[in-house]
C-alpha cells in the first residue's frame, strides 16, 4: 500500500506542505510537547483530522485521544462528512469497543 503521509526522517508530510516542519517536529507536536508560536497540538490534531487518511490519524492521535478531546477539535474541521465519520466512531466505539480503552489505562 503506498500511502504518501508516511514519510522518512526529517521529511515534512504532504498535509503540512505549507510550513516547514518535519514529520518528526509534527508528531511532537501532536504529542504536546511542542509548540511554534500558534502552532501547537490543536493546531496540528486539527490539521491532521482535515487531511490525513482514517489509519494515519489512528496511527498518530490514537483512539482513546481521538474520543476524548474530540468535541474541542470537531467544529474546526473543514468538511462536514469527516465530521459526521468521526462522531459516529466516538460514539459507537467507547459503546462497542470500550477494550480499546481499558488496555489504554492499564
Amino acid at each position: 500500500m503506498d500511502d504518501k503521509s508516511l514519510s522518512q526522517p526529517g521529511k515534512r508530510l504532504w498535509y503540512v506542505w505549507d510550513y516547514d516542519i518535519d514529520e518528526e517536529t509534527f508528531q511532537a507536536m501532536l504529542d504536546g510537547k511542542v509548540t511554534r508560536g500558534r502552532l501547537g497540538r490543536d493546531w496540528a490534531a486539527i490539521r491532521l483530522l482535515n487531511y490525513a487518511s482514517y489509519p494515519e490519524i489512528v496511527r498518530r492521535i490514537g483512539l482513546p485521544v481521538l474520543v476524548q478531546d474530540w468535541s474541542r477539535w470537531r467544529n474546526k474541521l473543514r468538511m462536514v462528512e469527516r465530521r459526521r465519520g468521526i462522531d459516529f466512531v466516538v460514539e459507537w466505539l467507547p459503546h462497542h469497543h470500550p477494550e480499546v480503552f481499558q488496555e489504554n489505562e492499564q
